[in-house]
């Protein structure tokens, strides 16, 4: 008699092989491909959604989150277990929703080891590992494109390396497409707020011209600029301006345009969370008021709230809910508890900023946190695409 593990894995390389049958198929040719309406679906069990409850009615890519190398080889080894969630994701979003959405897997994110990758791209036998591995993961899957979350190099050397692994990549990618008659892998990458390291001990730049000549477009994360590494004064996570620093999406978006990324690249990111301080005077609650740690904790870790969290917990203590205007952000206040977040106007103003800047399009982090869709809605009603 067949053991459940039997057939999981006859299922498993069945589907595996459909997939990869059809991911050439004309279907691929029916998508919208002026703007980016993208999120991040974290594969994990945290806040997990499933692949068929995603209203891709209000986005054009989602990303897997995320795939890892083998440390030593770097090539990707999928198990049955993840190779089946891979196909259930690209299947259902390519072909069981109206409308079908192109789909990405991104590789590594902020929980990636950062020295192996730093390892991968400095030697020319483990970058070619690792491209050509990639390449098979996405066409054996289905996959449109690959993303590369390397948060982040660390250095001027780290940065060139960084830079031919991308010329390499799209050399491979272009030579397998002539090779398979299939279109061109997408290529993206999730990148630092601003085109520069200003925060860091060690200065150092992306390398934009290989970035504009290699990839499809980049996914600047203009968020986390303040949180619970910073316990002692309130910080808005995702400040479109801010009239005392550097450190705000308006100055990081800015400065990747100045350095010469072509601004049909460059797409904008959105939380779908907020962080959370505790008060050391509730009287006095504004950006940057005194604070005493971080404030309640929830699904995202420490001092973190999921966008659903805060809206709970506004309603569930009466929060009161306020607009910063030094910042263009939003805060909500409850006792001594201090929570930063996007809600609905605060995305709205930045979606009218990536659209009065012309950029590519936003995306957000992550696709299961928000509550019935509203920021993602916010977001889709008022982007109006570039042709």
């Amino acid at each position: 008699m067949m053991s459940t593990l039997q057939a999981r894995n006859i299922i498993s390389t069945f589907l595996v092989f459909l997939i990869s049958f059809i991911s050439c198929n004309s279907v691929l040719d029916s998508y919208d491909s002026n703007s980016i309406k993208g999120a991040y679906w974290p594969s994990g069990r945290i806040s997990y959604l499933p692949p068929s409850a995603i209203d891709t009615t209000l986005f054009t890519h989602v990303y897997y989150a995320f795939l890892q190398p083998n440390n030593v080889t770097f090539k990707f080894q999928i198990d049955n277990s993840t190779a089946l969630q891979l196909v259930n994701f690209t299947s259902t979003l390519h072909y069981s929703k109206n409308p079908p959405v192109k789909t990405l897997f991104s590789i590594g994110g902020g929980g990636g080891n950062v020295p192996q990758f730093a390892l991968m791209a400095s030697f020319p036998s483990l970058r070619r590992n690792f491209i050509l591995s990639s390449i098979e993961v996405a066409r054996k899957f289905g996959f449109d494109g690959i993303d590369l979350d390397w948060e982040y190099p660390q250095n001027p050397q780290e940065m060139n390396d960084y830079s031919i692994l991308l010329d390499e990549w799209r050399a491979e990618v272009i030579k397998e497409s002539e090779a398979t008659n299939c279109p061109q892998l997408l290529l993206s990458a999730a990148v630092y707020f601003s085109v520069n390291f200003f925060l860091s001990g060690t200065f150092r730049t992306y390398p934009v011209d290989s970035m504009n000549k290699n990839l499809d477009w980049i996914n600047a994360m203009c968020y986390d600029y303040h949180g619970s590494w910073e316990p002692s004064v309130t910080g808005s996570p995702s400040a479109l301006i801010d009239p005392k620093s550097n450190i705000s999406t308006s100055y990081g978006l800015s400065s990747w345009i100045k350095a010469g990324i072509y601004r049909n690249k460059l797409v904008m990111g959105l939380p779908l969370y907020g962080r959370t301080w505790t008060l050391k005077d509730p009287s006095v609650h504004g950006v940057g008021a005194p604070a005493v740690g971080v404030g309640p904790q929830g699904a995202g870790g420490e001092g973190v709230l999921f966008y659903y969290e805060v809206e709970d917990f506004n309603k569930n203590n009466s929060a009161t809910v306020k607009f910063d205007l030094g910042t263009l952000s939003t805060y909500s206040v409850a006792g001594n508890v201090w929570i930063g977040y996007d809600n609905r106007r605060s995305t709205a103003l930045r979606i009218g900023y990536a659209q009065a800047l012309r950029l590519r399009g936003y995306f957000f982090w992550a696709l299961s946190y928000d509550q019935d869709w509203k920021l993602s809605k916010t977001a889709s009603e008022l982007w109006i695409g570039y042709k």
